[in-house]
């Protein structure tokens, strides 16, 4: 298979890792902005963006709070998809794995490098729930700024998702629409990764 420059490699994560590295440097924005796609107890999909904030060996790791509307949807079904697009660089990786939380020491450690103000926000912030207005918010974040003080905890309700897929694909832009893709999957998280060519 001529799997070769920005496709060459046996490890998924580490191409993911050097793409994203690649981005980091052309994207104007949030290069680390992916689209994620849960889907409801009736099948009915949805789908937001949120920041990908680590890739693992074996892993991709976002955080939320667990109220949200995301994280009821992600709980129930234990599985996910998402999509990150970079138009600079004319290229995208697809996941689409199961789903674990990140709400150990790991979870407390990323919270811990947000601002203040990202930290208290994840305190005032009733995420996907009806809001009076946004002076509402601002009152809140303002109510409870002297009670949390310079150093808060990691709120109970928020913290990360795993997602340790079963398929990833890389996919690049090609001259005349014909484009080069990847597809790597596996029939569990644990077992080896097949690769096939993927007609554009």
């Amino acid at each position: 298979m001529d799997r070769t420059g920005i496709f060459a490699g046996d490890d998924p994560f580490v191409i993911a890792r050097d793409w994203l590295g690649e981005a980091q440097d052309a994207e104007m924005n949030d290069a680390n902005a992916i689209a994620l796609a849960t889907v409801d107890g009736m099948g009915m999909p949805n789908v937001r963006m949120v920041l990908l904030k680590e890739i693992e060996d074996d892993a991709f790791i976002f955080y939320t709070n667990y109220d949200s509307k995301k994280s009821e949807e992600l709980t129930a079904s234990g599985q996910a998809a998402f999509v990150i697009h970079w138009k600079s660089l004319r290229r995208q990786i697809r996941v689409r794995g199961h789903i674990t939380r990140e709400d150990g020491p790991q979870a407390d450690e990323y919270y811990a490098s947000r601002s203040l103000k990202s930290r208290i926000g994840a305190w005032a912030s009733k995420q996907s729930q009806p809001l009076e207005s946004r002076g509402a918010l601002i009152k809140e974040v303002a109510r409870i700024t002297p009670k949390l003080g310079l150093n808060p905890d990691r709120p109970p309700f928020w913290g990360g998702f795993r997602i340790k897929p079963v398929e990833i694909e890389f996919w690049a832009d090609g001259q005349f629409r014909l484009h080069d893709r990847f597809r790597w999957t596996r029939a569990d998280t644990d077992a080896d990764w097949d690769i096939e060519r993927l007609n554009p």
